[in-house]
């Protein structure tokens, strides 16, 4: 019996540092030290669910691209890779326009603690997720299954440039202790989108309630300004 379409549960949402898309790394796993929180919603917040994850090193998160939901979608796209000019199929992407708006990321697991008033939360590592995406699966990650390395990685060979990040000592002392390090994580793997070269452009993301303007000329990344970000 074929079925046109099914309902899932959110099981959860991300908590992360990042309250836009942009910044973003590319890829999971890219910047270990971001750290990001998988909080429950109320019917899933059952420890007895968790029961032996703790065993695992690394987690697969399976979860919905919220801010890339559409009623169309198309055969192709532009992967930003190949500088947004050369359209590729879309299943020989990771883009978020799909007919289904799902993304998989591989996370390291950091623990698993009780909050009061959340009940189970998992914290992980290197997470490509926005703050507040939703959750729909967790699964454990065995190596002897899930890693292949000798698999060939098509149009995206490799984890894309790293850049060298100057950013002044007083203006990196804006950002907490605990999140410097992933901060110039992600700053290293360039935020931009991968078609613009403009070394006297200022770019701004969001991180950790914070408002990160920096330019990058050549192979070099330079923080201009830190404040705290606006919201709206």
């Amino acid at each position: 019996m074929s079925q046109s379409s099914l309902t899932m549960q959110v099981i959860g949402h991300i908590r992360s540092d990042f309250s836009t898309k942009f910044g973003i790394p590319r890829q999971s796993g890219l910047v270990d030290a971001l750290r990001a929180r998988v909080v429950f919603t109320p019917p899933y917040r059952n420890p007895d669910a968790l029961r032996g994850l703790e065993d695992f090193s690394h987690l697969w998160l399976i979860w919905q691209f919220s801010q890339a939901v559409r009623d169309t979608w198309s055969p192709t796209v532009r992967p930003p890779r190949l500088g947004g000019n050369e359209r590729m199929g879309v299943f020989a992407t990771r883009s978020p326009f799909r007919p289904n708006p799902i993304g998989l990321s591989c996370v390291r697991l950091v623990e698993i603690r009780r909050e009061p008033e959340l009940g189970p939360v998992i914290v992980v590592a290197g997470a490509d997720l926005m703050d507040g995406t939703p959750i729909l699966d967790i699964k454990p990650y065995v190596p002897y299954a899930d890693a292949h390395p000798e698999a060939a990685c098509g149009f995206a060979p490799d984890g894309g440039k790293v850049l060298t990040v100057a950013c002044p000592p007083e203006l990196l002392a804006a950002v907490p202790p605990e999140k410097r390090e992933a901060l110039l994580g992600v700053l290293a793997r360039d935020p931009r989108p991968s078609y613009q070269h403009d070394p006297d452009r200022i770019y701004g993301m969001a991180f950790a309630g914070l408002e990160v303007r920096f330019s990058v000329d050549g192979d070099t990344l330079t923080v201009r300004s830190l404040s705290p970000a606006i919201c709206t």
